[in-house]
C-alpha cells in the first residue's frame, strides 16, 4: 500500500517531465521543417501543463521539486522552444532574429523566477489571487506564435514577414515580463445558468479544432489579448473597492451595480466613504507596510470630525451634500 501510495504521489511529475518532452520536441520537428506539428507539440506541453497542478492538489502530491521542475519545464517548453521555432521558421538569416529569440527566452526565464517568488510573498492584495502578473507562459507561447498560425491557415502574406514576427515575438515577450494583471483561469468560476451555454461552446471549439485548428488557436489568442483591458479594469474596480474583497465572485456584480445607481443618482455612499475608506487604509498598512496610513478624509468646513455650524451639522444628519 505504501509503495502504491508513492507511485500516485509521482503521477504529477511525471506529467510534468511529459510537458517538457512535448515542448522540447517541438525543436526537432521545426528542424524537420514540420511547423504544422510544432503548434500540435505546443499544444500538448499546455495540456500536460494544466493537469500537473490539479493531479498535484488532488493527490496531495505537492512538493518543493515538482514546483521547481515545473518552473523548468515551462521554461522549455514555452520558452526555449518557441524562440527556436521563431528563428528556425522565419528569423533565421536576418540580422536581428537571434537577438529576438534570446530576448524572448529570458523574458519567459524572468516571468518564471517573478512567479516563483511571488508565491511566497505576503505583502500581497487579498484578491491577488484571481490574477497573474503579467501573461502566463503557456498564453504568452501561444499569442507569440499568432503568426505562425496564420501562416499555417492563410499562407504568406505581411504577417508572415520576418520584420512581423520579430515585432511581434518582442510583444509577446514584453507582456510576459510587464506588470499587467491577467486573469488567472484556476480561479475561474461558471455560473450554475451558463452551464449549458458553455457546454455548447465546448462542443463548438471541438468541431472547430477537428476542421480548422489553426483558426481555433488563433482565435483564443485574439480573444485573450482582448480581455486584457477588461481585466485591468477588474483589478483596478478590486483595489478600489475594498468592500468586495470578501465577497464571492459571482455576487460581486451586485456591488458593481449598486456603485452605478448611487453615481447615477448622485448619492454618495456612506459605505465608501466611512467604512471602505478606512479599510483601504489598514488594508495598506497590513500590505504595504513601508507606507504608513493615510488619515480619513474630513468633509469640507469641518474640524476635527465635526462640523462648523448648527446649520452644518443639521445637513449631515439629513445626509445632505454641501453646495
Amino acid at each position: 500500500m505504501p509503495t502504491s501510495r508513492a507511485g500516485f504521489r509521482l503521477l504529477p511529475n511525471a506529467v510534468t517531465v511529459l510537458a517538457l518532452c512535448s515542448g522540447l520536441t517541438t525543436v526537432r520537428f521545426a528542424l524537420d521543417g514540420r511547423f504544422e506539428l510544432c503548434i500540435v507539440a505546443i499544444a500538448a506541453a499546455a495540456v500536460f501543463d494544466a493537469l500537473d497542478g490539479g493531479l498535484a492538489r488532488l493527490l496531495d502530491a505537492s512538493s518543493k521539486i515538482g514546483a521547481e521542475l515545473d518552473s523548468l519545464s515551462d521554461l522549455i517548453a514555452f520558452g526555449v522552444s518557441p524562440a527556436l521555432l521563431f528563428y528556425i521558421w522565419r528569423l533565421d538569416g536576418t540580422r536581428f532574429g537571434w537577438v529576438v529569440a534570446l530576448v524572448f527566452a529570458v523574458c519567459m526565464a524572468l516571468r518564471l523566477a517573478r512567479f516563483n517568488t511571488l508565491i511566497d510573498a505576503e505583502q500581497r492584495w487579498p484578491f491577488a489571487k484571481e490574477f497573474f502578473v503579467g501573461v502566463p507562459a503557456p498564453a504568452a507561447a501561444l499569442v507569440g506564435g499568432l503568426p505562425l498560425l496564420l501562416w499555417l491557415q492563410f499562407g504568406d502574406g505581411w504577417w508572415s514577414s520576418p520584420l512581423t514576427v520579430g515585432l511581434w515575438a518582442l510583444l509577446a515577450a514584453g507582456l510576459m515580463v510587464s506588470r499587467l494583471p491577467t486573469i488567472s483561469l484556476k480561479t475561474a468560476r461558471v455560473p450554475a445558468r451558463f452551464i449549458a451555454p458553455a457546454l455548447v461552446l465546448v462542443g463548438l471549439a471541438f468541431a472547430v479544432l477537428v476542421v480548422a485548428p489553426f483558426v481555433l488557436m488563433g482565435t483564443i489568442a485574439v480573444a485573450y489579448l482582448l480581455l486584457l483591458p477588461f481585466t485591468i479594469y477588474r483589478y483596478e474596480w478590486l483595489k478600489r473597492h475594498p468592500e468586495a474583497w470578501d465577497i464571492p465572485t459571482r455576487e460581486r456584480r451586485a456591488v458593481a451595480r449598486a456603485a452605478r445607481s448611487a453615481r447615477r443618482l448622485g448619492l454618495r455612499s456612506p459605505l465608501r466613504r466611512r467604512v471602505a475608506g478606512g479599510a483601504r487604509n489598514v488594508a495598506r498598512a497590513v500590505f504595504r507596510p513601508d507606507e504608513p496610513p493615510q488619515p480619513p478624509r474630513l468633509p469640507a468646513g469641518s474640524t476635527n470630525g465635526r462640523t462648523r455650524g448648527a446649520h452644518g451639522r443639521g445637513r449631515e444628519r439629513l445626509g445632505l451634500r454641501r453646495r
